[in-house]
């Protein structure tokens, strides 16, 4: 038992600090896109052809535009005839065809060292994964949903890996970019799973389970979900938006955005409602955890809401954009961690009343 105690505490240690440095990951990723330094590098997994960047473009060839536009275009070929292989054509055209792999990305070198600063985090958080998946290793005996959750987490920060080197390829071509982002909302969400599934006997409750709550909590994480790709959306139109202005004239650049910024702003009105029609049956349950989570929840999605008007009324402030990322991610995963302490609580309670009635 004590051992069991043990291994648990050490999975739940190596798993919350993953779980941190994923949504620092997140925050990270926002300052390259708020800075425009996600063409950076225009290679990967190297940053033009080293594995420790330049810091002055007298230390690149002359034709470096060239070459690293070609090889993006030639690694783009190979994408696109492997997906038209496996019947995705009209993808297969988007990437190929998309104007944005043409694009020469000149060398800036303080683009450049965000850009490989956000590689780096990215390379330790495998690290923290694959110690993860070691430490979940004793739970096949006990639970071996915890260790395929932490192994599946691991693959999937491969797949976020190979993503990353698309993205780059294709330009920050606008799916990919949305891809990666909704894969890494799974990615925190898989592991903050795993962590609680690992000390679910520890739960205590004194509610029942309700449909209703159990339902709200669902509907808010989707909801948020969809909020935050579509705001992702909205970003890459403010890139294109920026790129067309050449990056001036930001006081512009909000009346220029498409149907996607407009539905998103408005929607807001009906999240917020929504979080608060949840909070109220949250706060029903008189439970001293859920009471302080939903604290919590409510913050977050009045500060998104807060962060959304200075974007909208204030010229899209750099220092906004990275901040509205992350907490957009953060109040996704306190709402995530509401539903599997519910979930594992309620199902407590549950059991216990069954009991009761035999």
């Amino acid at each position: 038992m004590a051992y069991k105690s043990f291994s648990s505490r050490k999975f739940r240690t190596i798993g919350l600090v993953t779980v941190l440095a994923v949504y620092f990951l997140i925050l990270v990723g926002g300052i390259v896109r708020s800075t425009g330094s996600g063409m950076g590098c225009p290679d990967w997994p190297k940053c033009f052809g080293s594995w420790v960047p330049p810091t002055d473009v007298s230390q690149l060839p002359e034709d470096y535009l060239e070459v690293y536009k070609q090889k993006r275009i030639e690694k783009n070929e190979k994408l696109a005839a492997g997906l038209d292989k496996l019947g995705f054509e009209e993808l297969a055209a988007t990437i190929f065809s998309h104007p944005s792999q043409y694009i020469e990305t000149e060398f800036n070198v303080t683009k450049t060292w965000i850009e490989y600063l956000n590689r780096l985090v990215g390379v330790l958080i495998g690290f923290f994964i694959f110690l993860t998946v070691l430490y979940a290793v004793p739970f096949l005996k006990r639970d071996k949903a915890v260790f395929f959750l932490a192994l599946g987490a691991f693959v999937l920060v491969g797949v976020q890996g190979w993503l990353g080197s698309i993205v780059v390829s294709t330009n920050l071509l606008p799916i990919t970019v949305t891809v990666h982002m909704a894969l890494a909302l799974v990615l925190v969400a898989m592991l903050q799973y795993a962590v609680a599934r690992a000390q679910k006997d520890e739960f205590e409750c004194h509610f029942a389970y309700s449909p209703n709550i159990n339902g709200g909590l669902w509907l808010l994480g989707l909801v948020t979900f969809g909020q935050i790709l579509l705001g992702t959306q909205v970003r890459e139109e403010v890139d294109i938006v920026s790129s067309v202005l050449g990056g001036a004239n930001r006081e512009q650049w909000v009346e220029k955005l498409g149907i996607n910024f407009y539905i998103h702003r408005s929607f807001s009105i009906i999240v917020l409602a929504l979080h608060l029609y949840v909070a109220y049956k949250l706060y029903k349950l008189n439970d001293s955890i859920i009471t302080s989570m939903t604290h919590l929840m409510l913050a977050m999605v009045v500060l998104e809401i807060v962060l959304g008007i200075g974007l909208a009324y204030f010229a899209i402030p750099p220092f906004l954009q990275p901040l509205h990322l992350t907490f957009a991610a953060l109040l996704f995963g306190v709402q995530f961690q509401l539903l599997i302490v519910y979930h594992y609580a309620s199902r407590e309670a549950t059991k216990k009343s069954v009991v009761v009635l035999r």
